[in-house]
């Protein structure tokens, strides 16, 4: 296979897909994502079977415990595509959506409509379930996608995308608005990269070294974020009970993912009183604690932390401690240390919650709550395709809007310009 020609005939023909795409209906689009959840209902033993040559070949890639479980399909989470997919079809079409008009002293009227992208190249390690949700999103904005998947998760992605083509064959779709690279050498990635003509823009979810080389390769815009060392700051006034539910289920829910937690932060005043029982409910679950001198001298498990400790995301049971003498000092270090992911704070103190809210510099900043919960499908976006932390083009969940652009369209009678 000559990789360069490949790469060039699949964004050639995305990019005539997408050029057809804005004309396609509401209700084609959702007849296209109906479709797609009765085949994977359908088709759920096919895709399983597929998906455990995936789980098998995993030691072999050298995948943690946390990364194959990211692999891994079951039931449940393909049950959980299907309500993806049909909670995507409820939201309405965004396209030709009127966001603004006026009109002007002349009498000309001017509209800003909502418009796709166009091409996205989406580039995604592990996590197969992604494929649906990333197409799904696509499609619905009026885009055209290019899907790059993972070697570990090449079994999975194959057939998924053998169910998108179905559905896009059954329901009229453009054949080529939904494309999977189905070659594993890493040279298509820095092909694609290259084609800011036919690429609108590149989305990469996956390890921070793949990010890192998408951003300086890439020849067109990047909806990225780099890491996620997610913050849970326990305040003086935290809810002892809040506290406790709330970091287990940050961390320990999923450590595989990039909204979990990677490092506790801990007001003074309760270090004594609160630090101990949040200690043994992490180290219940077989978390090691990396700590600061003053984390140490309270809790012997405690490991000393090095610097390179508080900016880490370990994925995996790990986490960071820092106790702090002044929520000042508390978003002063999780400023200084974050990725920008998200961050929360435990507090009965409405001040408290100001302040966090207001400086933490991150895309999603909680209180009394799990970091888990800065996703597309909880923040009712229905679903996401990856989680940024710039500030340009969109910041946090990117769904369906995130996709978008706009254009004017001006309405005159004859109008013209003194």
């Amino acid at each position: 296979m000559n990789i360069s020609e490949y790469c060039f005939d699949m964004a050639v023909r995305a990019k005539a897909a997408s050029l057809r795409m804005p004309v396609v209906s509401g209700a084609q689009k959702n007849a296209w994502l109906e479709c797609t959840a009765r085949l994977i209902e359908e088709k759920t033993e096919d895709i399983l079977s597929e998906n455990q040559k995936d789980i098998a070949a995993a030691p072999g890639f050298g995948l943690t415990a946390a990364e194959t479980d990211r692999l891994l399909l079951n039931p449940k989470r393909l049950g959980e595509m299907v309500t993806a997919l049909k909670e995507i079809a409820m939201f309405p079409d965004p396209i030709g959506s009127i966001i603004e008009s006026t009109i002007r002293p002349n009498g000309i009227e001017v509209q800003k409509v909502r418009v796709p992208l166009g091409v996205v190249f989406f580039i995604y390690e592990s996590r197969p379930n992604v494929t649906t949700d990333a197409a799904a999103i696509c499609i619905k904005s009026g885009n055209a996608v290019i899907l790059r998947g993972g070697k570990e998760a090449i079994y999975s992605n194959m057939i998924l995308a053998e169910i998108l083509s179905q559905s896009a064959a059954a329901t009229g779709l453009p054949k080529d608005a939904v494309q999977l690279v189905q070659t594993t050498d890493r040279d298509a990635v820095g092909e694609f990269l290259k084609m800011p003509d036919k690429i609108t823009v590149t989305i990469p979810r996956g390890g921070e070294s793949l990010i890192r080389r998408v951003s300086a390769e890439a020849a067109m815009p990047v909806i990225k974020h780099f890491a996620g060392n997610c913050h849970v700051y326990i305040d003086q006034f935290a809810d002892p009970d809040i506290a406790e539910k709330v970091l287990i289920n940050s961390k320990c829910q999923r450590m595989g993912v990039c909204n979990a937690a990677e490092s506790l932060v801990v007001h003074q005043a309760v270090a004594d009183s609160l630090l101990p029982r949040l200690a043994q409910a992490l180290l219940s679950h077989k978390i090691e604690l990396r700590g600061c001198p003053k984390t140490c001298s309270r809790i012997p498990e405690a490991i000393h932390a090095t610097e390179t400790d508080f900016k880490t995301e370990f994925h995996d049971a790990v986490i960071s401690v820092k106790i702090v003498e002044t929520l000042e000092e508390a978003v002063e270090h999780i400023n200084r240390y974050s990725d920008g992911h998200t961050e929360t704070i435990i507090t009965k103190d409405l001040n408290s919650a100001r302040i966090f809210t207001t400086q933490i510099d991150s895309s999603a900043v909680m209180v009394n709550t799990s970091t888990r919960f800065n996703d597309g499908g909880q923040f009712g976006l229905g679903a996401e395709i990856g989680i940024s932390t710039d500030k340009f083009h969109a910041r946090g969940p990117c769904g369906i809007k995130e996709l978008t652009t706009y254009k004017y369209v001006v309405y005159g009678n004859g109008q013209i310009r003194e």
